[in-house]
């Protein structure tokens, strides 16, 4: 217990540290274009395209519940962004240990690009981040798709850095490029109830507030880690 101790409190203090980031990011990143979609999504035009589309994926039933935009949807969000950072700073700082090898701030970004190749730049290749009303394929497929994917590019990343056997280096490759060339599950009919350009401008701000919410994780996970594993 008084081993595992240093490490949970690295663990939680970086998962903090980098959900408090997250959540500045997103505030002034991906929730103003989220909030730009959904007049979009509620204009009467999206009526029309609601009747021509499928139901279930391009609009929202008006009894769901929702929290209400200002303090309760910022808290809400804050919220989500400490419980991921925490959760992803667990897996991280166990990444570590398995490992069994000193770590500092350094090899922490490196660890926080990983991270980010895998959960984010991965997965988001086939299933790109998508604002409201756009149209989709069946949640089940999507899901599947993307735990497949993480999982075979940590795996393939592994391999990649810690083989230096020529087979093992191209299975990890193979591995990386398997689930895109499966391909991941598209919606019968592409439809989107906002602009391309928003869509896309949506895409690069959610792309690139994962990228520095993965790179406080590392950075912050390896000072820590290293410096609570010294004490």
């Amino acid at each position: 217990m008084t081993l595992l101790r240093p490490l949970f409190f690295a663990a939680l203090l970086a998962g903090l540290l980098a959900g408090a980031a997250g959540t500045v990011l997103h505030q002034f990143g991906t929730v103003p274009l989220i909030l730009q979609a959904e007049t979009y999504e509620m204009a009467p035009a999206a009526g029309q395209v609601h009747a021509h589309g499928n139901e279930a994926t391009l609009h929202h039933h008006a009894a769901a519940w929702q929290p209400e935009d200002g303090l309760e949807r910022t808290a809400y969000t804050g919220l989500a962004d400490l419980l991921t950072g925490t959760a992803y700073g667990f897996l991280l700082v166990g990444a570590f240990a398995l490992r069994g090898k000193a770590v500092d701030w350094r090899q922490g970004l490196f660890w926080g690009l990983a991270g980010f190749a895998v959960f984010t730049l991965a997965p988001g290749l086939g299933l790109p981040p998508e604002l409201p009303g756009t149209e989709a394929a069946p949640l089940a497929a999507r899901q599947i798709w993307w735990v497949a994917t993480v999982l075979l590019t940590a795996g393939g990343l592994g391999l990649l850095a810690f083989s230096r056997h020529l087979a093992w280096v191209a299975l990890g490759a193979g591995l990386i490029v398997l689930p895109h060339l499966i391909g991941a599950p598209q919606p019968a009919e592409h439809a989107a109830l906002a602009p391309e350009a928003l869509a896309q401008r949506f895409i690069v701000m959610v792309t690139l507030t994962s990228l520095l919410f993965w790179l406080v994780l590392g950075g912050a996970a390896g000072w820590l880690y290293g410096r609570f594993s010294r004490a």
